[in-house]
């Protein structure tokens, strides 16, 4: 019997090893190199979906929005700025943009600044802090519609913050939250804040967690209490969660709809008919192109209330 010396042996079992992994990589060198050539043809299917639901149909809306289509024509004619100037010419238009600038203004305080100090509150990640993150994303969940109803219930005059607000007082109260030309605008901004409150939240929560442990230890080793850490260390550090928050609440405000729509419908006396409300309303009447042309100004107002706000709070980061 002849035994194998045991050098030979090792050395034969590393070049298996070694044949075994050369082969593997050229295996996967193949693969990736087929991978490569396929990935224009796997890419058709995504394409195809942007072009068709988001490219092409705003596309139409630039066209479109320069037509006289109507649901009493069968024909479309190209009627260039006419549009544009009818809605001009009247204070609907004009009123829909003040109240959605002053009802964007809000929604940007009111959701950042709630947002922040939950985020401030829950930044430690423990299981306690983890159910309150959890209960305050529930409202996000939740349909727009149905979170507008829910609201239109508690604040009616006999609802349930009016009975809880009279047995603190002492007498009966019934208050119009829906019903004033001077808050109702403010109520209905915080409805929108809170239903959109976690992910602002998170986001924030996202950014204290990114911050090194050691440049709050050495604020307050140096004798900085809570508010100036908060102040001077966490807030400068926070600067691009807050860009991106700001933005992104300050968008979807200029393009609510759905709250208004389920707790005023743009009432009382067109207090809260944002831009959104007032296209719903030509499309109602069978306008489609005069409600495409408002679509187009919302369009324009987001640029132009996004894009400086944007340069701004990227250059402040900067000096942060």
């Amino acid at each position: 019997m002849q035994i194998a010396h045991p050098a030979r042996s090792i050395d034969d079992s590393i070049s298996q090893m070694t044949g075994l992994t050369e082969a593997s990589r050229g295996l996967v060198a193949t693969r990736r190199r087929g991978i490569a050539r396929g990935t224009p043809w796997l890419m058709l299917p995504a394409v195809a979906l942007l072009l068709g639901f988001y490219l092409l149909p705003n596309l139409l809306n630039f066209v479109l929005g320069l037509t006289d289509w109507n649901a009493f024509r069968d024909e479309i004619r190209f009627v260039g700025i006419d549009n544009f100037t009818a809605l001009a010419e009247t204070d609907v238009l004009w009123n829909a943009v003040g109240a959605t600038l002053v009802f964007a203004a809000a929604v940007v305080v009111i959701q950042n600044v709630m947002a922040l100090a939950l985020a401030l509150a829950l930044e430690t990640s423990d299981r306690i802090n983890g159910i309150f993150r959890t209960i305050f994303f529930i409202p996000v969940l939740i349909s727009p519609v149905a979170a507008g109803f829910v609201f239109r219930g508690l604040l009616a005059p006999d609802g349930t913050l009016n009975e809880l607000l009279g047995a603190v007082v002492g007498q009966p109260v019934e208050i119009e939250w829906f019903g004033s030309t001077e808050f109702t605008i403010f109520v209905v901004a915080f409805i929108t804040a809170w239903k959109w409150l976690g992910i602002t939240m998170l986001i924030y929560i996202s950014g204290l967690v990114s911050i090194p442990r050691e440049i709050d230890e050495a604020a307050r080793i140096d004798g900085a209490n809570e508010w100036n850490v908060v102040r001077r260390v966490k807030l400068p550090l926070l600067a691009p969660a807050i860009t991106a928050n700001v933005v992104l609440t300050l968008i979807g405000a200029i393009s609510a709809f759905d709250v208004v729509l389920a707790t005023t419908k743009g009432g009382p006396a067109r207090a809260t008919n944002v831009i959104n409300m007032v296209l719903y309303q030509y499309f109602g009447q069978g306008l489609f192109g005069i409600a495409t042309a408002v679509n187009l100004v919302v369009f324009v107002m987001v640029i132009i209330a996004a894009i400086p706000l944007i340069v701004y709070l990227r250059r402040r980061e900067v000096t942060l």
